[in-house]
């Protein structure tokens, strides 16, 4: 694995040391008994609480040349009690994805109602493209779709609904990218069985979504303008802006910011 002064062996050891030497053994639970000969846990004590043996835990910290899986280097995170932040620098450290990231939590209530305080088209979408909560513009905007379906998804919309190809300018344009940044979302994700289960079941049921999946093109959400041919409004431009939390990196909130329109 390479060294550099951001990321590899040494670097991921001289953090741990650092790490386990500004943990007192009353932060996790243990009793202090005895004098300590050094500061903080000791090597052993990190050791044995991350399942794993001395001579190893003591070989990652000395920055050898090792492959420390992410397991374990979640068990370390634990066990010294990393913050957000620490735990994500550690996994950034030894070059591994974290398993915890996997997970996809609940959302908050606060992070759903923020989404019909906006006075624009504003919606969120989960890892899947499920459309979590949207605003009355937002559904205006997708009439006849938005307004009946009581389970939502955008991805589903895109290639199951008739309705997108009249809606959506530049249809096939803008579906070749969203499939290719769900592909881009999917990489943090692997294992995730509704993720899984999902893409094989638009693969099945849409030629042009396999087509687009089997390209392996990956890009990231970015905003941009859309444009849309509204049977009430017309022509739609808006400004897109897409937001990520920071506390659940698998929903984005969708803003679109008015922008010209050009009557029919």
């Amino acid at each position: 694995m390479e060294n550099t002064l951001f990321a590899g062996p040494k670097a991921l050891g001289a953090f741990l040391r650092s790490q386990r030497e500004n943990t007192a053994p009353a932060d996790i639970g243990l009793p202090a008994l005895g004098r300590r000969r050094t500061r903080g846990l000791r090597r052993e004590e990190v050791a044995q609480l991350s399942g794993i043996s001395t001579t190893w835990y003591t070989w990652i910290e000395q920055g050898r040349d090792i492959v420390v899986s992410p397991q374990t280097l979640s068990n370390i995170a634990n066990v010294l009690k990393m913050k957000p932040t620490e735990r994500s620098y550690l996994f950034h450290l030894a070059m591994q994805n974290d398993p915890q990231e996997e997970q996809v939590v609940t959302v908050e209530k606060e992070v759903l109602a923020t989404v019909t305080q906006m006075t624009c088209p504003c919606y969120l979408l989960d890892l899947t493209w499920n459309m979590l909560a949207w605003n009355a513009p937002a559904e205006a905007l997708f009439s006849g779709w938005l307004d009946e379906d009581p389970q939502p998804n955008m991805m589903s919309f895109m290639f199951r609904h008739p309705l997108s190809r009249q809606l959506v300018a530049d249809w096939e344009s803008r579906a070749s990218r969203i499939v290719a940044e769900l592909r881009a979302d999917a990489m943090h994700y692997p294992h995730d069985r509704e993720l899984n289960n999902f893409v094989q079941g638009l693969s099945h049921d849409s030629e042009l979504f396999r087509d687009f999946w089997s390209r392996q093109q990956v890009v990231v959400r970015e905003g941009g303008e859309r444009v849309f041919h509204h049977p009430q409004q017309g022509e739609v431009h808006y400004r897109q802006m897409t937001w990520q939390l920071t506390s659940n990196r698998s929903i984005k909130m969708i803003m679109l910011m008015a922008g010209s329109v050009v009557q029919k």
